[in-house]
């Protein structure tokens, strides 16, 4: 038995008036686990100890000179609520030890104390501990993921967007986000979320394009046993499941006209219907609203409500395309090396000169989406140290090659220098298809490569 597994350190303090029952608790569970174990004979030097040493678990005995068990207990968990606290009584207390539990204790021993349920105690209040950090972490790890995977950026444009997100991210109120597909709208909603009051809290997405306003209300607000056929049990929706969290309702635009009268009466009563029942039940989320189309014109167009429009529009977030803040892509495109390295374990350093030109030229329809499928492709595909332009996709070069952005007269040798450049560029700089594209002979072309500098 080793209840410090995947827990370290593990430090315990054992409080108790009797010296023989602090060194018998000791030496017992020394000798069944690896804990860090301190004892005390009273409260106050134990809360003392506690100011300058973090115990992840408590062992206590109610009855203590000065400050008994009780006020021990209630001073831990107002103090330190992360410990847990183990109480030890004499067999005459339980009903008091029972009342400990109740007001946070995790559990309570009998004296005389059985060491070996006294460990399996132990074990398992620090498999709880052990289950909350994980909880912690995980939700850190998901907050940094989702703030980190477009949210990132030295542009003006990305970071009034950061601004603004840090600044309504604690507000109780609906929020809009709208942008272009891939500019990462959903993670603006999870970077809201996770900086934000509600951050304990569930955050449940959902996509409201492709379904029936019935499908709809049946996945937001839930039915009951029985509502239509098929209803073998009542079923609880996302809205209902999100209670005290944030609910991101993506391509809202799509949402059907019946279906949004009915997310209009939720927004301004907080309270749902389920399907096929009577009871309304009170649910408090904050909704974050989203979508690519301009919601103002589908307002004007009469394929979405005005009312509704302003109800979840209390504040407006509009991220930015990717063309729009270009100076960006060199910073996104060393973020995704960094994922696409350690999935596919490999070691690419970064992009040749060449397809760094390419990519500052291209205007990126799918914004940062399409520039990491652009990366994950090429640390996929590349062979080298560095993504080369032969590991691009082809629609991109060929835009390149037949891009006319240039307005300065050029001499004919930069000319024939930048349309042989082009060719090797098309041709994954194969030699044998460049010289006949440019119907010259491989001597020649190998020649016109020495004298451009174009090996």
């Amino acid at each position: 038995m080793n209840p410090r597994k995947n827990i370290s350190p593990v430090n315990v303090a054992v409080i108790d008036d009797e010296p023989i029952a602090c060194r018998e608790i000791k030496k017992g569970l020394a000798r069944r686990t690896d804990f860090n174990i301190e004892t005390f004979l009273d409260g106050e030097s134990a809360l003392k100890r506690m100011e300058t040493a973090l115990f992840d678990l408590v062992l206590c005995d109610l009855r203590l000179p000065g400050m008994d068990g009780m006020e021990v207990l209630y001073t831990i968990k107002k103090r330190f609520p992360q410990t847990r606290v183990i109480i030890i009584t004499a067999y005459g207390s339980v009903d008091l030890a029972i009342r400990a539990i109740q007001a946070g204790a995790f559990h309570f021993v009998v004296k005389p104390v059985k060491i070996e349920e006294l460990a399996g105690l132990c074990t398992r209040a620090l498999e709880t501990i052990r289950l909350v950090r994980e909880t912690q972490a995980l939700k850190k790890a998901l907050f940094n993921q989702s703030r980190q995977q477009y949210l990132i950026g030295h542009s003006p444009a990305i970071q009034d967007v950061l601004a603004l997100v840090k600044k309504v991210c604690s507000l109780n109120c609906n929020i809009l986000v709208q942008g272009e597909s891939g500019t990462g709208k959903e993670l603006v909603a999870r970077a809201l979320h996770f900086l934000g009051i509600r951050r304990e809290e569930p955050f449940i997405a959902f996509s409201c394009g492709g379904f029936t306003d019935e499908l709809i209300a049946n996945e937001l607000f839930g039915h009951e046993k029985g509502a239509f056929t098929g209803a073998v049990d009542t079923k609880i929706g996302l809205l209902e499941s999100a209670d005290k969290g944030t609910v991101f309702l993506d391509e809202i635009a799509l949402m059907p006209l019946n279906m949004q009268m009915k997310l209009l009466r939720f927004v301004q009563e907080r309270c749902l219907i389920r399907v096929g029942g009577v009871k309304s039940f009170p649910v408090d989320v904050r909704l974050i609203a989203a979508g690519n189309h301009d919601l103002k014109q589908e307002v004007e167009s009469k394929n979405f409500r005005e009312d509704l429009y302003y109800r979840l529009k209390v504040v407006s977030i509009t991220l930015p395309p990717l063309r729009d803040r270009k100076e960006d892509i060199p910073l996104l495109i060393q973020h995704f090396l960094k994922r696409y390295n350690k999935l596919f374990n490999k070691h690419v350093a970064g992009v040749d000169q060449e397809t760094m030109e390419i990519l500052g030229q291209y205007p990126f329809p799918g914004n940062v989406r399409e520039l990491e499928n652009i990366i994950e492709r090429g640390v996929a595909l590349s062979d080298k140290p560095v993504i080369g332009c032969e590991d691009l996709p082809g629609d991109i070069l060929e835009l390149s090659i037949t891009s006319l952005e240039d307005t300065s007269w050029k001499s004919l040798e930069e000319m024939e220098k930048e349309y042989i450049r082009k060719v090797l560029i098309q041709t994954g700089r194969h030699k044998g298809r460049a010289s006949e594209v440019l119907k010259i002979p491989r001597t020649t072309l190998w020649r016109k490569m020495k004298r451009f500098n174009l090996d």
